[in-house]
């Protein structure tokens, strides 16, 4: 079994595939994606793949596997970077790492919200630059989640991690919208359900957490901007895509809305001439929800055993089923 891995891991992972009986691993390693022409290259005639969100599999990639690859384990919960319909067609498994990044991606929200609210890195940056002269009643005042409205897009592991994490701030009240309604999750936090408009116009907080589909690629737009309060913060941790960042940077810019914290960019890097980067009341960080020490290890762990599961015939620990 050859397998190709696109990038350096963590070393629990790697050493899951190295100590595998029969598992011959060529590795691209670096910190830095690997480029084009070297993925072509490391997956010719490869049984498995093991991949990063970074690294886009479509059909060009695909071909130049050949036809004996039989495994994609991408270690990542995204995978909108895969060209399912492509893979599903070559018979190809694919493996995934969810559950194990909700905590991590959860208390990444929640320290966004939290940041973006109460200004965090601008009051940092007045403490280095001497803005911060004396104590002054309205000077750096955000907003507090005591007797909040927060609204959830998408009440899967994530979302359901993060509003566990806010109720004990004294949330007044949770909303959630979706593709349908989820009363069982809802119970715990007595969520209501309610249309994406309604979401818009009622939320304090409004936080995405919801995946990258079709359907919900753009949804963040002027118009849903335009039904937000002027006194509103908004969080993405999802996928960049999900938001129209142009309508964001107008409605962060003309007061529409009070703050924002993104995660997940387009495209990501960011570049360092964005619009947004020139916003104080935007907060951006370079996708870490899921970077904490213990997380990326059991991240790396799943994914090697998907990878190995799959080659052996197995059932895999976390399966895509196409």
């Amino acid at each position: 079994m050859a397998v190709f891995v696109t990038r350096r891991i963590p070393a629990e992972g790697l050493r899951v595939l190295s100590q595998a009986g029969g598992c011959r691993v060529q590795q691209w390693d670096s910190e830095e994606p690997v480029p084009r022409a070297e993925l072509l290259a490391g997956v010719a005639g490869k049984s498995g793949l093991l991949c990063l969100l970074s690294d886009r599999i479509d059909r060009e990639v695909l071909e130049a596997a050949g036809p004996g690859l039989k495994v994609i384990s991408t270690l990542s919960v995204g995978f909108d970077h895969l060209s399912l319909e492509e893979i599903k067609k070559r018979g190809i498994r694919v493996g995934y790492t969810p559950d194990v990044l909700t905590d991590a991606t959860a208390e990444l929200s929640v320290a966004l919200l939290l940041a973006a609210c109460r200004r965090l890195p601008e009051a940092v940056e007045q403490v280095k630059n001497g803005g911060w002269t004396t104590w002054k009643p309205l000077w750096m005042c955000g907003y507090g989640l005591s007797d909040s409205t927060v609204g959830i897009i998408g009440l899967g592991r994530i979302g359901q991690a993060v509003a566990r994490r806010l109720k004990p701030f004294g949330v007044k009240k949770f909303l959630y919208t979706g593709s349908r309604p989820k009363p069982e999750s809802a119970a715990e936090f007595e969520a209501e359900f309610v249309p994406l408009t309604r979401l818009a116009e009622e939320s304090d907080f409004i936080v995405v957490t919801c995946a990258l589909t079709p359907a919900t690629e753009g949804m963040c737009n002027k118009e849903f901007f335009s039904r937000m309060k002027k006194t509103s913060v908004f969080i993405n941790t999802s996928r960049g895509a999900v938001v129209n960042q142009e309508d964001l940077y107008d409605a962060l810019a003309h007061g529409q809305i009070a703050a924002a914290g993104l995660d997940v960019t387009t495209p990501e890097p960011l570049p360092t001439d964005h619009p947004l980067l020139s916003l104080k009341n935007c907060v951006i960080l370079p996708h870490i929800g899921s970077a904490t020490y213990a997380t990326r290890s059991t991240m790396a762990v799943l994914a090697a055993n998907n990878l190995l599961a799959g080659l052996r015939g197995e059932p895999m620990p976390h399966e895509l089923l196409l």
